[in-house]
């Protein structure tokens, strides 16, 4: 827990009702600051300040919270006593769960708190000064105790039979959740962060424009959604090239956002577009610009939207003004490229670090080195050589070693990633006909009519699919971490029950496929939503649609790889040596772009590392002055100086 739990800053709007319902009195702060306190007989208020106005204190007895939407950075606290109500929005979704999970423990313990059961004529005939103090941090104790109390209903959320009783008397209209939802799985990461993982969070809070990279599994996406739940939702778009990859962190895709159609247009074309509503408006009120896999964006494209927001917004600073949160790694996949009307030939892609707008954005940069993926320090030292392309013997020996290792678990195959998603297409519709018997039909449940096709692109799970006995099927949401039900786990169609699929997967556990849902942004601020069983068919994938995924069970050939990186991102989907299967490995089938490796090597010697409490007799002296302290990069195997 994060000493600063009890605090938030978001848009406050206070209402006192009377019996009839109506609104006597209204307080609204555009920016108010929350804070939890108690008072000298300890009992807990929630403070609410602004700039403009005194603050107001109100008691934290007899509530009832609403928080359906705190993932858009909403809440509502209903003060039963005082017929006021306290409406919260624009919040950080990541502090206000910790300011309601704090609230919510804190009260919990409140019954055996001293003078408890003191009236209040007593205490205000006391004599004594009131005098309040911040609440204190939450400890691991108070947690376990409001897990225990939390299904027997709270103060802060009441029972069923008290929300049923006091409909009847009051005729209360709105009913609270159970507390313990509060410990239910939520969209907002909770996990704590590792030392360079915050050092990023706190940058990306500070206001800078950041782009922070690292190799496979070093849990990007994961950091990434803890930033989404750290800014303001009212003013912060996330983003990502891709559709998949946008779903997964609850954004758009940089086209949708950006308005501009496929980025082909002129500059003065692309401009006029821009400036069309609602387009402009959502240019205009974003504060917070979060751009997902980066390093697919073309260039080209990168400095058009960077000139339309300049335009768009009347700002001439970089991207208008829009503080700039990019994420990716340029040693993974590059932008993709069409060939241009009339030619054969698609250009060479061309990355958004070789702009000018790059350059002018003047991005604070880090390196997540750590690996969460994979355990096995050689199979990790490997990856590391294979992602900048370097290929020795004992590389190639290892990779070589696989191709005669047995990785099938009983009926479960290995799955074929292959370099053309055509060919896993015509893998996985060739090897479902060869089974005995009908398929049997899911259709997705699409929330709104018509949108099949963007849903299909944006989220990974098809409008159709046709499963049969025996069909080789892979996970595609995390269901239950613990059991090892996750997203990219391995599986083989069991039986049929109810009508749904039953699924064993490699650790033996058997699983009821039902119906979950996805569901993905539009510009405008709605939602699209799709409902289906969340399996894919599995003898095949293409390696640019398992990007994120980490397999238990794969094999593949890198006889056709045909860019760089993409032998890197297949063999770093493996979660091991040993459930990996390579078949003709060659060294020539690595590769690294030229260009990566130089942007990375200037990376590495002027990005920015903070002067740690430790080891600080290796500290380089500059003018007499601390100034940084020598690191050795395991990229590129020379020691670099790195300056703070």
């Amino acid at each position: 827990m994060s000493t600063n739990d009890g605090l938030l800053c978001c848009a406050v709007n206070v209402e006192w009702f009377n019996k009839q319902g109506v609104v006597q009195r209204k307080v609204a702060h555009k920016k108010g600051n929350l804070r939890l306190i108690r008072d000298d007989q300890r009992n807990i208020f929630v403070e609410i300040s602004s700039e403009k106005s005194s603050p107001l204190k109100l008691p934290l007895k007899g509530i009832s919270v609403h928080k359906k939407f705190m993932n858009e950075g909403k809440a509502s606290i209903k003060f039963q006593p005082l017929d006021c109500t306290l409406y919260l929005s624009n919040a950080p979704p990541g502090q206000l769960l910790s300011f309601l999970r704090t609230m919510f423990v804190k009260m919990t313990g409140e019954k055996n708190a001293p003078n408890a059961n003191t009236s209040l004529r007593t205490q205000l005939l006391s004599g004594k000064t009131k005098q309040f103090e911040e609440i204190s941090p939450v400890t691991n104790t108070e947690m376990d105790k409001a897990r225990a109390k939390a299904s027997k209903g709270s103060d802060t959320t009441p029972s069923p039979s008290a929300v049923k009783k006091r409909k009847i008397e009051r005729d209360d209209s709105v009913k609270p959740p159970a507390a313990k939802k509060l410990y239910s799985s939520s969209p907002i990461p909770n996990e704590p962060l590792d030392l360079e993982q915050q050092e990023v969070l706190d940058a990306c809070l500070s206001g800078r424009n950041v782009f922070f990279t690292g190799s496979a599994g070093t849990g990007k996406s994961y950091l990434l959604k803890r930033i989404i739940g750290g800014l303001p939702p009212d003013v912060t778009t996330a983003t990502a090239s891709t559709g998949v990859a946008a779903c997964h962190i609850g954004g758009i895709t940089l086209h949708q956002f950006a308005g501009i159609g496929n980025g082909e247009a002129t500059l003065e074309r692309s401009i006029e577009l821009a400036s069309k509503p609602p387009t402009v408006s959502i240019w205009r009120k974003c504060k917070h610009l979060i751009i997902d896999e980066i390093s697919m964006v073309d260039g080209e494209f990168f400095e058009k939207i960077e000139q339309v927001a300049r335009r768009v917004r009347r700002n001439e600073k970089p991207f208008g003004g829009i503080q700039l949160i990019l994420c990716g790694d340029f040693f993974q996949l590059p932008p993709v490229t069409r060939p241009k009307i009339g030619e054969k030939k698609a250009p060479l892609p061309r990355f958004c670090f070789k702009t000018k707008a790059w350059e002018n954005c003047r991005l604070t940069t880090f390196e997540l080195k750590k690996v969460h993926r994979q355990n096995d320090e050689r199979f990790i030292s490997i990856l590391n050589r294979i992602r900048t392309g370097r290929v020795d013997q004992e590389v190639t020996d290892a990779l070589a070693a696989t191709a005669k290792q047995k990785i099938e678990q009983g009926d479960i195959l290995a799955t074929m990633l292959c370099s053309h998603t055509k060919d896993a297409d015509i893998t996985n519709e060739t090897k479902l006909k060869a089974l005995p018997g009908e398929p049997q039909v899911f259709e997705a449940q699409d929330a709104v009519p018509g949108t099949s096709k963007q849903l299909d692109q944006q989220t990974p799970v098809p409008s159709k699919l046709e499963l049969k006995i025996g069909a080789q099927v892979m996970l595609l949401k995390n269901i239950n971490v613990v059991s090892g039900l996750v997203n990219g786990a391995r599986g083989v169609v069991k039986a049929f029950r109810d009508g749904l699929p039953v699924v064993q997967f490699r650790n033996k556990k058997e699983y009821l496929a039902r119906h979950e849902r996805w569901v993905i942004k539009t510009a405008n601020g709605g939602s699209l939503a799709r409902k289906q069983v969340p399996l894919k068919l599995a003898w095949a994938f293409s390696i640019h649609k398992s990007q994120g995924l980490t397999l238990d069970c794969v094999e593949m050939s890198l006889n056709r790889v045909f860019e760089a990186g993409q032998a890197y991102v297949a063999l770093s989907r493996a979660q091991s040596l040993e459930t990996l299967r390579v078949l003709d490995f060659k060294p020539t089938q690595v590769w690294a772009n030229p260009d990566v490796l130089q942007f990375y090597r200037n990376m590495e010697q002027t990005r920015i590392v903070p002067l740690g409490p430790v080891n600080r007799q290796n500290v380089v002296k500059k003018d007499g002055k601390k100034r940084g302290t020598l690191a050795k990069s395991k990229l590129f195997e020379k020691p670099l100086v790195t300056i703070s």
